[in-house]
């Protein structure tokens, strides 16, 4: 898949975060390097934190940080909504860590060549 360079930068995020695949998780670096701006993961977080605004769904629950952690789930409305969201594709969470990272990761860049 090509993002076209005309979109704007949140919707080439949010193009990409559709991709993610029900109870898989990708990384805010990760979408970043596969947009061609490596060194963008934290706007990756911004963009995500402004989703609500975008006209079509974003599953920016299934974006976390390069370990796994679950550093977005405050924007969530509520403490926990980003877990049960993750828990609820069987995604198996303890202390808001996803503890099989490396099976449920999906990387962009190796899985849309």
């Amino acid at each position: 898949m090509t993002l076209a360079k005309e979109k704007s930068f949140f919707d080439r995020v949010y193009e990409v975060c559709r991709l993610i695949p029900v109870g898989r998780v990708s990384t805010y670096g990760a979408i970043a390097k596969y947009i061609s701006l490596p060194k963008a993961a934290r706007m990756v977080g911004w963009a995500l934190n402004k989703c609500e605004t975008a006209q079509e769904y974003v599953p920016a629950h299934r974006v976390v940080n390069r370990t796994g952690l679950l550093t977005g789930k405050q924007h969530f409305g509520g403490s926990n909504i980003m877990k049960e969201l993750l828990q609820s594709e069987g995604i198996v969470i303890v202390d808001n860590q996803i503890t099989n990272f490396d099976k449920v990761f999906w990387d962009p860049s190796k899985e849309l060549q």
